[in-house]
């Protein structure tokens, strides 16, 4: 069941994002992810006063929740909780020194461990009792999502917070995370998460982890929906009003069971925020073998995250133009310039139809159809090298159309590619192929178990023409936009 956003408070505030590009005096902000081009009346325009939209009225309130959710804006946070308002579960089996670490980070908040049937549920007891935490033991391994639910059945604070054993945040940075919760549609957020090798000295996946964990989700704020720039995030660290998490964790899930709650959490209507300014560090593999194991064991999940949210889950959105475009370049042939000439100019006139008259003769379509051909080649790319490799593979070794594909999507790979500052291009190139096989044959592998394609298949859009271009914010404060993600605009490798 869907709920009805609820209203911002009186002073609360969000700011146009930098990134959004604003044309028409102002009446037409083109940004967000998806992305989108948003048409305001005149008096919504007049409600922003340096990019800035502070809620004083139920229209104010309507324009700035709509510049929230489209992430074309985002809020100005102000004062945290205290802390006696959150509390903390840590879910753990074994790990003691890890647990160690990650409570010596959380003082002074109130925290819970919950024991999942260690191997040696004593040393795990002793290090929970020297921090003061509040100790749970499972007798039967319940996996981490019941582990979870456990202790989120001895909360009495309106806050929780979730942490694994392998994570560590400060009090002092879950605390700051908390202010998003002024928005009261807000139901949880989660900090961006970077790896860390705790070796003497580091093994090169390690190293590649520190500047390409799974885990880290960039470095552009965002509210958090299927499509947008971040669809999910990881509940390695995560904070979350209890009010609104209904059952909790699936506990039937021990992979994505994360990627489950957010989005059911978004399709009942709540708000998921992702904040990249406050960050956790999260440990590193020690060892290849269990490295690869983890990046296979991720792609399994998207076979039962497929079952339950269909589309969310497709490994690539593309338009059948851009989709036909990019293949064409790919591919290299001597007909492939033209084929993608035809390709762009027909996205150009869908996406000139479908966007305001007032940016009309900008060359806006332009540029989204060439920035969507790129995207759209980028996505291609991934599919052929991290999603379908194992049918490329096999197309490869017979066809030499398929060897060209392959080969420009190596290349378009490591030129797109940014290595971490302890990285040369080299290593992050090898370190993505291998993180590729690994997690790809995860996803063939889940796709067989449950006899199904749904979890490799591409999600085909269309560019939504505009059913009224004078359509603005009216006296109840709606304020319509008009998606142009169908060119694969809207996608994040």
């Amino acid at each position: 069941m869907t709920t009805t956003p609820a209203r911002l408070p009186d002073g609360f505030e969000v700011r146009i994002r930098e990134d959004v590009t604003r044309l028409a005096n102002g009446h037409v902000l083109v940004g967000g992810t998806p992305l989108r081009a948003l048409r305001l009346t005149d008096a919504a325009t007049a409600l922003i006063e340096h990019d800035r939209i502070r809620v004083v009225d139920p229209a104010s309130a309507a324009l700035a929740r709509r510049l929230l959710d489209a992430n074309i804006a985002d809020p100005v946070l102000s004062a945290a909780v205290p802390n006696h308002v959150l509390t903390v579960i840590i879910p753990v089996r074994d790990r003691p020194e890890q647990l160690d670490r990650a409570l010596s980070a959380l003082y002074p908040l109130p925290v819970v461990v919950v024991d999942d049937a260690s191997t040696d549920p004593e040393t795990v007891a002793q290090t929970a009792a020297r921090h003061d935490a509040h100790l749970i033991t499972l007798q039967l391994n319940q996996g981490p999502a019941g582990a979870r639910n456990a202790g989120l059945a001895h909360v009495t604070t309106p806050y929780v917070a979730f942490v694994d054993s392998d994570v560590e945040i400060t009090a002092d940075a879950l605390l700051r995370l908390t202010r998003h919760f002024t928005d009261p549609c807000v139901a949880m957020v989660g900090p961006r998460i970077i790896g860390i090798a705790r070796t003497t000295r580091p093994r090169w996946h390690e190293r590649y982890d520190e500047s390409a964990s799974s885990l880290d989700l960039g470095d552009r704020p965002c509210s958090v929906q299927p499509g947008a720039t971040v669809a999910w995030i990881p509940s390695a660290c995560l904070l979350a009003r209890i009010s609104q998490l209904g059952d909790g964790f699936d506990p039937d899930l021990r992979i994505g069971e994360d990627v489950d709650l957010v989005w059911r959490l978004t399709t009942s209507g709540h708000t998921i925020r992702y904040d990249p300014t406050i960050t956790a560090q999260h440990d590193t593999r020690p060892t290849l073998t269990g490295w690869l194991e983890r990046k296979f064991a991720y792609g399994t999940g998207g076979a039962t995250l497929a079952q339950r949210h269909g589309t969310h889950t497709a490994v690539a959105r593309l338009s059948p133009a851009m989709a036909l475009a990019a293949t064409a370049l790919l591919t290299r042939h001597r007909y492939s310039i033209p084929i993608a000439v035809v390709c762009l100019a027909y996205s150009t006139g869908s996406l000139a139809r479908s966007l305001p008259d007032a940016v009309r003769g900008t060359g806006l379509a332009n540029r989204l159809a060439i920035r969507g051909l790129g995207w759209s080649l980028r996505q291609e790319s991934a599919l052929l090298l991290r999603h379908w490799w194992p049918a490329t593979l096999l197309a490869a070794l017979t066809n030499r159309t398929a060897r060209r594909a392959l080969t420009t999507a190596a290349i378009i790979d490591l030129i797109t590619a940014k290595p971490g500052s302890n990285q040369n291009p080299l290593n992050t190139f090898l370190g993505r192929r291998i993180d590729d096989l690994a997690y790809g044959a995860g996803l063939w592998w889940g796709a067989i178990n449950i006899r199904s394609p749904k979890t490799l298949a591409i999600r085909w859009i269309r560019v939504r023409q505009k059913p009224n271009l004078h359509a603005g914010l009216s006296a109840r404060g709606n304020c319509p936009s008009r998606a142009v993600s169908a060119h694969g605009v809207s996608y994040r490798l």
